[in-house]
């Protein structure tokens, strides 16, 4: 297969990059290095079986593929904040340049999108039919609410034009390669334990997340990919739930850190559950998590200890 992955120089797209060539595809990376980093796929400049563009997925771009994995977006608060006309762009006029490629080649196409769109769920644990409950013009309206109109482009391509487009909603992943300055917890915890700074939680620690280690979310991201006919969003995260205070206690734990845990101010429209029912993914892909949390932090760890 010819394989074209957006977003392929960002912490998950440059690990579905090594996952898909050690399959025997050729890769193609596409990257406008907002948030991804060369240093990310430097080890794969030298196969080639693998190619890099530095691209824009706002604007069009014509290629010859058999798969499309639609990752191009940043996707922490800090960054997709930043410039949140860019993160809308991004999600809807992106997810249409990549739906027109894949209906001009009749390529199939996996749209990752987010447990965000669930917003603040009503439900628990969120199942794919949960409409979900989103702040349409918050501060995370940009993101929450482009990665819901992808999906929408992604359904109406499908029954207007006949496109294989997939849907994926990610909950939250973690694992090697993240980015330090990215804000997220996992992140943010690790390098305050590893530091010796405080760790920092917002809110009472109480809200809960699901914590999903990068290789399982890959696997089923290919397995979504390649199953027979698919059709709605499938759910792609772990669905051990865990509270913010205990994740930042386990973190203290593991890297040995004396760090004391403050706690700061609720973000808006920060949800206060968040966990997948992975029913459908277990029935149509065959897949669950293999990874526990602890095993997962230890590897994340060790990559963070060599950034610091």
């Amino acid at each position: 297969m010819r394989v074209l992955v957006t977003g392929g120089a960002g912490f998950l797209g440059s690990h579905l990059c090594d996952k898909l060539l050690a399959r025997g595809n050729d890769v193609i990376c596409l990257d406008n290095f907002f948030t991804g980093s060369k240093e990310n796929i430097l080890h794969l400049f030298e196969n080639h079986r693998f190619e890099l563009l530095r691209h824009d997925i706002v604007e069009s771009i014509l290629l010859e593929v058999d798969r499309i994995y639609n990752l191009a977006c940043p996707a922490s608060p800090i960054h997709y904040q930043f410039n949140p006309v860019k993160t809308v762009k991004t999600s809807v006029m992106g997810t249409i340049n990549m739906l027109g490629l894949a209906k001009r080649v009749k390529a199939r196409l996996v749209q990752a999108s987010t447990s965000e769109i669930y917003g603040d769920p009503a439900i628990h644990p969120q199942r794919e039919e949960y409409w979900g409950n989103v702040n349409p013009i918050g501060l995370r309206s940009c993101y929450d609410e482009g990665k819901r109109v992808a999906e929408t482009l992604c359904s109406d391509y499908r029954r207007q034009n006949g496109v294989d487009a997939r849907i994926a909603r990610i909950f939250n992943t973690y694992g090697p390669r993240m980015a330090l300055n990215d804000g997220r917890v996992v992140s943010n915890l690790i390098l305050q334990a590893l530091r010796g700074e405080p760790l920092t939680i917002y809110g009472d620690g109480q809200q809960t997340r699901s914590f999903c280690f990068m290789d399982d979310l890959l696997e089923g991201m290919v397995r979504l990919m390649e199953a027979p006919a698919v059709d709605g969003p499938i759910n792609l995260g772990n669905p051990q739930e865990i509270t913010v205070l205990e994740m930042a206690e386990t973190v203290r734990s593991l890297t040995g850190s004396r760090s004391t845990i403050v706690f700061l101010p609720l973000p808006a429209d920060d949800p206060t559950r968040r966990c997948p029912d992975i029913s459908k993914a277990k029935r149509l892909l065959d897949w669950e998590p293999k990874v526990g949390l602890e095993e997962g932090l230890e590897k994340t760890i060790a990559y963070f200890a060599r950034k610091v």
